[in-house]
């Protein structure tokens, strides 16, 4: 069964960087996506909207909002995948997850895993 630990985030302040990684283990199947979802502090979980993704070859794809400023990578010898995130904004600041599910992995409904979220604060 597939397993999620996240690790990273924090506060900071608006312009700033921070890096998230999740250390992922068990079969993920290769017509999976790996990739972070964020739910804000005013969102329940069906609110949780997608911040980018990679397939298993490592290709990624992203919100609207993050593209230029976020990037992520998958190392599947290392199991690990990264978010780094660049200039960040106060309207970045929330519960941030690991996931795995079907690719292209846009929504919720194509999660199958989530890790138990880490926390990302931007201050203006």
């Amino acid at each position: 069964q597939e397993r999620l630990v996240e690790s990273g985030g924090g506060s900071v302040q608006s312009g700033g960087s921070l890096r998230l990684a999740c250390k992922f283990s068990g079969y993920i199947h290769p017509n999976y996506c790996l990739g972070w979802f964020r739910q804000a502090p005013d969102k329940g979980r069906e609110g949780r909207e997608m911040v980018a993704y990679a397939d298993n070859g490592g290709r990624p794809g992203y919100a609207d909002s993050v593209q230029g400023r976020f990037t992520i990578s998958r190392d599947n010898a290392k199991t690990t995948l990264s978010l780094t995130m660049d200039n960040l904004k106060p309207e970045d600041t929330a519960m941030y997850y690991c996931a795995v599910g079907l690719c292209p992995m846009l929504g919720v409904p194509d999660v199958v895993k989530w890790g138990q979220g880490t926390q990302v604060t931007v201050s203006s």
